[in-house]
């Protein structure tokens, strides 16, 4: 009889990417394997830890006689007699555990640890000195002894190859300049060399390639070199068979095809609140990178140049570490259960663990302890908002800190995050709820969970419009020259947005601000930093509005009859509340533009500086200290929008992350990306691992839509975005995923107007 020994031959770098339960079962052995074999190497502690893991896994809760008795028998280290206490103390804090977990916890710990998945090939370099080789999927490793001295990332060679005992790197010559592109190492003998080869082919194809390469064609008389190719399937190509072969046992597909219709998918069944579980996740990581610009890249920043002063440096950090800390442990118990939950062979796991509302009420609760936190936010933005303006170092670093590709919206966005993260749980566990029956075991803990979060929202609601209110403020007095003080007591952001003005030469299209007491409008453009420049304002005191004008220093027309009824309505409210107001604007405006006469802002008299200054692209580079160029305000320039403080509001309910299959219009292949949506903007990542987007699509004019029959798209669960010639389309995993990202695209870029006010019909040659 012959006996087989399987091993695991590919180590991915996060066992979250093994999909399967029993897969991560059979890690988890290899990981058992290794240990007791001294091939993964680790200190002490680590190594009763992992013990710990695979005694709950394999016996179940702690028993001291049963784990004495076990440990006699069952031979996992080396020196296991004498890490036996500790093995002990570790496995009593396991009580509950299930299998599953622990699986999951073994191979958690693993993957930090240097040795995990290397396999040691002896060799030794040019001068004779005794190496270490190895391959990971990241590239070729070298160790001195088990330290690793080198690594040769896969992006950095450019050509594996050996000679006889020699094996080859040849590398881009932009990593080692003009000199020595070929580092050369030499085996024992041809065959340990090639064998060494032939995994570094197979790893580099398994981890970096989407397909497995073609086999080249047979020369007819002679051959020269060898004609190796891994022959399996690379990591993507498993991703995808699991995940279409698991979609093809469920689904159901019902195509009815309708002119003017898209082509509907359905399966069934579908484990919708697994879904949103799966959201709760996804949302949970962005919102934990968002914390980690303050918490990890500012502070770094303010560090790095001593700019912030000491109390503010407490301040800010002492309010937002706890919430770092606890919502990192957060994710790491959504992470547990969701992974968990994905398993399909345990039996024991399906009745008790394809659940969140447990996690979710035990965490709503502990979450009110932090109420007191979130209610100093507002403290936190106005202090930092004055230090800015106060010391020149602080507000050097600030700008240049909001031009790191890591700072991907406004900063003080971020210090906002905490509270919009409480209204999304809000509204996916009413979600959760409205799915579940009453009967059903998760039901009561969502209900309750609800009540918890229901209840802190309740008390930050107002808090939340102030502070957005107050962020709107400060982002536009870093985006305008020529105001100060925008951010007075009392001041309200209404909306901003494109509308023609009359002047000498005609319609010409300019940026307006409309704020409860009055209406800035901007120069033509966009300056050389970024900035719009301010070039008159009107009191809201005695306007009046009509259809075709406002009678009052300044004519203006709107894009579309919609967007002339929204300007109307909110003009209309913003002259009420300045009735009502007894206070004149503190706005301190510059002295070319206060001084200026009636007429000369009625119908202004542009600079050459003024006309030159626009820009035709939200992608030109900023020069030094510039602002930010691609805010919300820069769209709405570029794309004719106009915003709302309402439609900000809206917003906050309609973010969301996951993973998405994106395409051209043009383009054949499918790209898998991390997607968060925020701030109107689509945001591109590789992976959710990543600190900082890709690249990012504005959506402010987009319309989303399913693909019509015309557009050659045969999949399931695709939705369209289109604005004018640009054309994109985004794949999601499920019937829930698509409907979600469908649902907080329309409602986050449809702006309608305050009220279903009729816009009066009169004839302008200027609207469309």
């Amino acid at each position: 009889t012959t006996m087989l020994r399987l091993a695991v031959k590919f180590f991915p770098p996060d066992p979250g990417q093994l999909q399967e339960e029993y897969t991560r079962y059979l890690f988890a052995l290899q990981i058992k394997r290794d240990l007791a074999e001294e091939r993964l190497t680790c200190s002490d502690n680590t190594a009763a830890l992992l013990v710990s893991h695979l005694l709950q896994s394999e016996i179940g809760d702690f028993d001291e006689s049963e784990d004495r008795e076990h440990l006699k028998t069952n031979q996992y280290l080396p020196n296991q007699e004498k890490l036996e206490g500790k093995i002990l103390d570790f496995h009593r804090k396991h009580v509950g555990q299930t299998p599953a977990e622990s699986d999951f916890q073994v191979l958690e710990i693993a993957r930090k640890l240097e040795m995990y998945g290397i396999r040691f090939h002896l060799a030794s370099d040019r001068e004779g000195t005794k190496i270490n080789l190895a391959v990971s999927h990241m590239g070729v490793l070298v160790f001195q002894g088990n330290t690793k001295i080198n690594t040769f990332n896969w992006s950095k060679v450019r050509k594996l190859s050996f000679k006889r005992k020699r094996f080859l790197i040849k590398l881009h010559p932009e990593v080692c300049g003009p000199y020595q592109d070929t580092l050369e190492f030499l085996l024992g003998s041809r065959d340990e060399c090639k064998n060494f080869w032939k995994i570094c082919v197979e790893y580099h194809t398994f981890f970096r390639l989407f397909d497995q390469p073609k086999p080249k064609a047979k020369a007819v008389f002679f051959s020269r070199g060898s004609s190796f190719r891994y022959s399996g399937r690379t990591q993507k190509q498993l991703v995808d068979y699991i995940k279409d072969t698991d979609a093809q046992g469920e689904m159901e597909v019902c195509v009815s095809v309708l002119t003017g219709v898209c082509v509907s998918f359905q399966r069934c069944p579908t484990d919708k609140a697994y879904f949103i579980a799966k959201e709760i996740l996804a949302t949970e990581r962005t919102y934990l990178k968002d914390l980690e610009v303050i918490t990890v890249w500012f502070r770094s920043a303010v560090i790095k140049e001593n700019a912030m002063p000491e109390g503010l440096m407490t301040l800010l950090f002492s309010n937002i570490d706890p919430i770092y800390e606890f919502h990192r442990g957060f994710l790491k118990e959504i992470e547990q259960r969701l992974s968990v939950w994905e398993g399909r062979s345990n039996a024991h796991v399906k009745g008790d663990f394809q659940r969140i509302g447990d996690v979710m009420l035990r965490n709503m609760h502990a979450l009110k302890e932090f109420t007191g936190y979130l209610q100093k936010h507002d403290e936190v933005l106005t202090e930092l908002e004055k230090a800015t303006k106060r010391l020149k170092k602080l507000e050097m670093v600030y700008k240049e800190f909001e031009l790191q590709k890591v700072c991907y919206l406004p900063l003080n966005t971020f210090l906002l995050k905490p509270i919009q993260r409480l209204m999304h749980y809000k509204l996916i566990l009413g979600r959760l709820c409205k799915h579940y029956t009453a009967e059903h075991r998760d039901f009561a803990d969502c209900r309750n969970a609800l009540k918890e979060v229901t209840e802190m929202t309740s008390q930050l609601q107002h808090s939340l419009i102030r502070l957005e209110n107050f962020q709107k403020l400060t982002e536009l007095q870093h985006d305008l020259i020529g105001v100060d003080n925008l951010t007075a007591p009392g001041r309200e952001f209404i909306r901003e947005g494109c509308l023609y003005k009359l002047t000498k030469k005609g319609l010409q299209q300019r940026m307006f601000f409309l704020f409860s007491d009055m209406l800035l409008y901007t120069s033509k453009g966009v300056t050389g930093t970024n900035q719009f420049k301010i070039h008159g304002h009107l009191s809201l005191h005695g306007m009046l509005v009509s259809g075709s004008m406002l009678h009052h220093r300044v004519k203006e027309v709107a894009f579309t009859r919609l967007e002339m009824g929204k300007w109307m309505e909110d003009l209309n409210v913003a002259i009420e509340m300045a009735k009502k107001s007894t206070e004149k604007s503190e706005m301190l405006l510059e002295n070319s533009v206060c001084n200026r006469s009636s007429d000369e802002v009625s119908v202004e008299q542009e600079s050459e500086d003024d006309i030159h200054s626009s820009r035709s692209s939200l992608d030109r580079q900023s020069q030094p200290r510039a602002q930010r160029p691609n805010t919300i305000t820069h769209v709405c320039w570029y794309r004719n929008q106009s915003l709302s403080l309402s439609d900000y509001l809206c917003m906050i309910q309609n973010q969301l992350s996951g993973y998405l299959l994106r395409k051209f219009k043009n383009s054949n292949g499918w790209q898998k990306l991390w997607v968060v949506f925020t701030n109107f903007c689509l945001f591109f990542y590789k992976t959710h691992q990543d600190d900082y987007p890709l690249a990012s699509l504005p959506l402010l004019g987009y319309t989303v839509s399913c693909p019509v029959e015309a557009d050659g798209i045969h999949k399931d669960y695709v939705f369209k975005l289109q604005f004018k010639s640009h054309v994109y389309f985004f794949r999601a995993e499920s019937k829930y995923t698509f409907e979600r990202w469908m649902e907080v695209i329309k409602r986050a870029t449809s702006s309608p107007a305050r009220s279903s006010l009729p816009v009066p019909k009169e004839k302008d040659t200027h609207t469309e």
